[in-house]
């Protein structure tokens, strides 16, 4: 037993495999129905999948029509599915198949759960549609026809039976499934609906759903919205290639959605099976429900109508030794979409978000100008181009923003022109002001031997440089009845990464404080190329973009004029840990699971999800890397920076990755431990690959 492969198991992570199969039928032909069935059983098994789902009535085919009412069809139906079950006896995948089942004289369309050779249950469909090209009450009965709750079949006896039945995994108890078909999920208040307030997890839906014009991107509506609604994971699987075309056409469509996104969805019109797979992450969906009160209040609002539902637990076999890394795609970037449309679309809402915040706050204080510090780096970059835009929109001249670069000991020349240009070609009152006199004063003050000529660049040196910025900027902010407006980031308010009180910590008002430095990176170059404030201003940005992170409170530059002092030297790499912070302030992940994830998503340059990134500047990572970056980023968000945070100045919440508000997001007691989190951490094996 390989420690590191069990840790790289998706199931060791409360993650599962699922498949919606898409098979190949025959008309009215049940045994080359359950073949074709047994054959994608098979394949699910060897792709670790767990649980797999099948089209409605696929082991008869859904468009038999009155063929339904021969005994010949129904007799066959009952051999195929015993044939299935038989199959399945070594087969450790949770199967749902569709196939009419005649009962107390009412024919009934059905699905079947199973589990290696055992029925599990029997659904009946719900609703049945009985409109344009649909004729189902000419052929089975509803649901709610039936007076029995269990049924004997195939001999096998008391086998649960009805439209409220929940089959939770005795060994996963967060996976509870429940199935409803076709019609179902398009009715007003879905089955579904109640079953996931219910408890159930992961929503099945064995479908027929013929092809019209315009027909799939309404089912991908209904399917995602309905796994948003239920904070669910929903899996539907159509019919397609097989079925009869004397009227109708399909297109066999599958999707898996999970909480509303997309996980995996089947090639439509193929002329073969499919059998698509995608990885559901338990975890995010229980953590949902638990942090969206108002799920739980709809719980209590239909309480009566959940005690209906019953629960059948089983055990299921499932293989949590060994390598089994996922197969679902993660952005590398999670605050940044890799789609470019889609990304420029972010960006250009963020700057909606980011403007209409500022200019509320500056017309409420009846402020007369807007007071920024520019540093040349990424974050009073940002700062200042939402500033310009917020005064194109209030229609006041860019003059009203007093924009100062403030050098000290270790500013770069480089930062320092770069700032200058961005002023000057923005088109804002420019001025600046050397820090190093008043530092030296500081320094003298308080007996800091830097001022008698030693080279200490401590944490005091180089907070007296921050300080002193910030206090200037507050002062001239009197001066001129101005706002004083922040530039500190998401990430680095997370990792404590600002100086308190008079600092970056602070300001009048802050603009960029939910927005991670990722996503900052990417605003920027938006700004740049699509030439937002002016074609003489996106060769600067452009520059700005190019340099390296740095805070530059300890002299020295590199023969290249960049700054030697490397923010993510000590905080570790930004992209990285805005990876962590997503997942473990969104979702509350674990940490071993934020490392999971890390390493499929990053361990790998071949993988997807660079969007745009010049090679040079692309990283992999290790699961030691990974581990290593993580602690730093867990000790500091836990244990040292909520202090920091708790007494924020205000600013607007930009995304749903969250923000760390006081006011908002994030509520924490400054004074708390991280052990939780770093013993969780020693999970994570030291694997340097």
């Amino acid at each position: 037993m390989d420690p590191k492969h069990d840790f790289l198991n998706l199931y060791a992570h409360n993650f599962i495999r699922t498949a919606v199969a898409l098979p190949e039928v025959r008309v009215a032909d049940p045994e080359f129905n359950a073949v074709q069935t047994i054959s994608l059983l098979k394949k699910s098994a060897e792709q670790k999948i767990l649980l797999t789902v099948f089209p409605e009535l696929g082991i008869s085919s859904y468009s038999c029509e009155d063929l339904f009412h021969q005994q010949a069809l129904l007799d066959g139906c009952l051999s195929a599915l015993e044939r299935i079950l038989d199959e399945s006896r070594n087969i450790p995948v949770i199967g749902l198949v569709g196939l009419p089942l005649r009962i107390d004289g009412l024919l009934f369309n059905c699905a079947a759960a199973f589990y290696q050779g055992k029925l599990l249950g029997v659904i009946p469909k719900t609703y049945l549609p009985n409109y344009r090209e649909f004729y189902e009450l000419r052929q089975f009965a509803p649901a709610d026809h039936s007076l029995r709750d269990s049924i004997d079949l195939l001999g096998q006896t008391e086998i649960p039976f009805g439209n409220r039945l929940l089959f939770r995994v005795e060994n996963q108890p967060m996976l509870t499934f429940y199935a409803e078909i076709c019609e179902d999920v398009w009715v007003p208040i879905p089955p579904s609906s109640y079953a996931a307030l219910a408890g159930a997890t992961i929503l099945v839906n064995l479908s027929a759903s013929n092809i019209t014009v315009g027909k799939a991107d309404y089912r991908r509506q209904l399917v995602a919205n309905q796994s948003g609604r239920c904070l669910s994971a929903y899996l539907y699987s159509a019919s397609g290639m097989g079925e009869s075309s004397t009227d109708l056409a399909w297109d066999g469509h599958g999707m898996i959605y999970e909480n509303g996104s997309k996980v995996a969805e089947s090639a439509r019109f193929s002329y073969s099976e499919q059998l698509v797979s995608g990885d559901i992450d338990l975890d995010r969906l229980v953590q949902e429900r638990m942090r969206q009160t108002s799920f739980g209040q709809s719980i209590r609002s239909h309480s009566d109508e959940l005690k209906k539902f019953r629960t059948i637990t089983f055990p299921a076999s499932i293989d949590t030794e060994g390598l089994i890394p996922l197969q679902r795609r993660y952005e590398r970037f999670p605050f940044v979409p890799s789609d470019p449309a889609r990304r420029d679309e972010r960006c250009r809402e963020v700057y909606e978000i980011q403007v209409q915040a500022l200019v509320k706050r500056f017309q409420a204080t009846g402020a007369d100008k807007m007071v920024i510090g520019v540093s040349g780096g990424l974050d009073s970059t940002q700062a200042l181009i939402v500033c310009a835009r917020a005064m194109d929109v209030m229609g006041l001249s860019r003059f009203h923003i007093l924009a100062y670069t403030m050098p000290g000991f270790a500013t770069s020349q480089r930062t320092l022109e770069q700032a200058r240009q961005l002023i000057r070609t923005i088109g804002c009152t420019y001025s600046e002001i050397d820090i190093r006199p008043s530092c030296l004063q500081m320094l003298k003050d308080i007996g800091h031997p830097f001022y008698d000529g030693k080279p200490v660049y401590d944490v005091t040196f180089e907070n007296v440089q921050a300080g002193e910025r910030t206090s200037h900027l507050f002062r001239l902010a009197n001066q001129y009845g101005g706002l004083v407006v922040g530039t500190s980031d998401l990430s680095e308010l997370a990792l404590g990464w600002c100086t308190y009180g008079v600092g970056d910590h602070m300001a009048h008002y802050h603009v960029n404080a939910s927005v991670p430095k990722t996503l900052i990176q990417y605003l920027i170059r938006w700004a740049a190329e699509t030439h937002q404030l002016g074609s003489a201003v996106s060769p600067v940005l452009e520059d700005i973009l190019e340099t390296e992170i740095s805070p530059e409170l300890v002299p020295g530059e590199d023969t290249s004029g960049q700054p030697v002092q490397r923010t993510e030297d000590v905080v570790g790499p930004y992209e990285l840990q805005d990876f962590h912070l997503y997942y473990i302030l969104r979702l509350g992940y674990l940490p071993a699971k934020v490392a999971f994830l890390a390493w499929n998503t990053w361990h790998d340059k071949a993988l997807p999800g660079w969007p745009d990134i010049p090679e040079s500047k692309r990283h992999d990572y290790t699961l030691h890397d990974i581990k290593k970056w993580l602690k730093i980023f867990v000790r500091r968000f836990f244990k040292t920076s909520q202090y920091k945070r708790s007494c924020m100045a205000n600013a607007p919440k930009v995304g749903s990755g969250g923000s760390l508000s006081p006011r908002g997001d994030w509520r924490a007691p400054s004074d708390g431990e991280a052990k939780a989190w770093l013993d969780e951490l020693e999970r994570i094996p030291d694997y340097k690959g």
